[in-house]
């Protein structure tokens, strides 16, 4: 008994001065000004040649140096954090959420609207029952969860589409960055107008360290055409880039070509917008939004499910870029966007997730893995992982510090493991993209730790990996 209670003795002396160790080297990386190096078996960047054994160089927040962990080693004396058996990405980029919308299945619940939606617009007007018996605290906390998912998921960089700008300070405020595109919709003349000038204004204050401001006009539908120059101009003339939710139902498309369908016949008459309602135009959401100027290269235009042929060209010619929601399209039933069709016209594409009340998750690995489900032989991992990462960037306009591991860029990255054996028979990216697993994290050259995770074991597990370089 006594032996027992020795050896109990010695371990827990040994565990004690371990965690000691490992709380000094966590304070260390975790400095406001710390610099440190990030080493794994595999360093995956777009536009860039897999890196075996490869690192960065992390100081003050920003990406230094990219090269083999020895070399780096070589070079600073820094500790070193290693991830073996693991690949160093780039932070997710999603491009389109709606984070404040991210306890809607229990708001559902909670005001005895939980039927489920045959049609879009049954979807819209469910939608709308919701968010009358919200309050801001409601939307404070559920884009608080939604920021946890996304950071918790690899997620660092959002375009994230705000309804108020009492939700700004909780964005940036937190550990996300991205670009706010404040909501605009409304017929009436007077509302809007004022609508708009508050929506510029507050887009015009976000602060230019974590977020970016923008505009985000709904939808063909939910805004009168004689308001669409007003929001052209007002971009034009402040420089506020737009994104814009564009040919997402039929609906839509026989709502914006003789003012018929769902749209008019259903969702006007519930929201008291029959007055509104206008002869034919006889042209495509893209025509009308082109013929306003709305259409540039600051332009992300949200799911296309179903633009055609000559919408595409329009497209292209204007050098939007597009926001593909795959899982939110099929779980309204609204088709698929025509991927062939943009891939051959060479239009830009990213990825978002939409919002939890018409997606499952906030996991863009969830998305790229459904879009190579849903797209087979039209999309490869390499291409969904540009998608969510630099292609991603560049459709938000946030490239130049997100996206990529470059050197000057934020260290924003991801450690993901379970990248099997594959690298040698170039299945590599293969294997990331079905069957990766974050593990941790970093959000400016910081560990990111959310509120779930802290305490955990599992947490403490993994920064066992921290070695002190010599």
């Amino acid at each position: 008994m006594e032996k027992y209670d020795s050896i109990k003795l010695i371990f827990l002396k040994e565990l004690c001065e371990y965690m000691e160790s490992i709380r000094e080297h966590m304070d260390q990386i975790n400095s406001p000004h710390s610099s440190f190096i990030a080493a794994a078996s595999w360093l995956i960047s777009p536009n860039t040649p897999l890196l075996a054994g490869g690192a960065l160089f992390i100081q003050d927040g920003v990406i230094k140096t990219i090269g083999l962990r020895e070399d780096l080693k070589r070079d600073h004396n820094v500790p070193v954090i290693d991830h073996p058996g693991c690949a160093i990405l780039p932070g997710f980029v999603n491009v389109h959420t709606h984070l404040e919308l991210t306890h809607y299945p229990a708001w559902r619940l909670r005001n005895h609207v939980e039927y489920h939606p045959r049609r879009f617009v049954d979807w819209i007007i469910q939608l709308i029952k919701v968010k009358r018996g919200l309050t801001i605290d409601d939307m404070k906390s559920s884009a608080r969860e939604g920021i946890r998912m996304c950071l918790e998921s690899g997620t660092t960089a959002v375009g994230e589409i705000v309804t108020t700008k009492m939700l700004g300070d909780l964005y940036r405020s937190s550990q996300l960055s991205g670009r706010q595109y404040f909501e605009l919709f409304g017929h009436d003349q007077s509302r809007f107008r004022t609508a708009l000038t508050q929506a510029v204004e507050a887009a015009q204050a976000v602060p230019k360290s974590a977020f970016t401001g923008g505009l985000s006009p709904h939808a063909p539908y939910t805004i009168a055409d004689e308001h669409l120059p007003l929001i052209s101009a007002a971009a034009r003339n402040t420089g506020l880039p737009l994104a814009i939710h564009l040919s997402e139902s039929a609906a839509e498309t026989a709502y914006v070509f003789d003012s018929s369908g769902q749209l008019a016949d259903e969702l006007f008459p519930f929201v008291g917008w029959e007055r509104y309602l206008v002869p034919p135009r006889r042209c495509s959401s893209t025509e009308l939004l082109d013929r306003a100027g709305l259409l540039t290269p600051n332009t992300l235009a949200i799911h296309c499910v179903h633009v055609t042929r000559a919408d595409a060209e329009i497209l292209k010619k204007r050098g939007v870029s597009v926001a593909l929601c795959p899982r939110s399209n099929e779980r309204l039933d609204v088709g698929r966007a025509p991927l062939a069709l943009l891939r051959k016209l060479g239009i830009p594409m990213a990825l978002g997730t939409d919002s939890l009340a018409s997606d499952d998750s906030l996991s863009l690995w969830d998305e790229l893995r459904f879009a190579l489900n849903a797209f087979p032989g039209e999309l490869s991992p390499e291409d969904v992982l540009h998608m969510a990462t630099l292609g991603g960037a560049a459709a938000l306009g946030i490239n130049m510090g997100h996206g990529s591991l470059e050197p000057g860029k934020h260290a924003n990255f991801q450690i993901v493991g379970n990248v099997g054996d594959h690298a040698e028979s170039g299945k590599l990216l293969e294997q990331i993209a079905f069957e990766g697993v974050v593990q941790d994290v970093f959000v400016l050259g910081q560990p990111y730790v959310g509120d779930y995770n802290r305490g955990n074991p599992e947490t403490v597990f993994r920064q066992r990996r921290i070695l002190q370089s010599h």
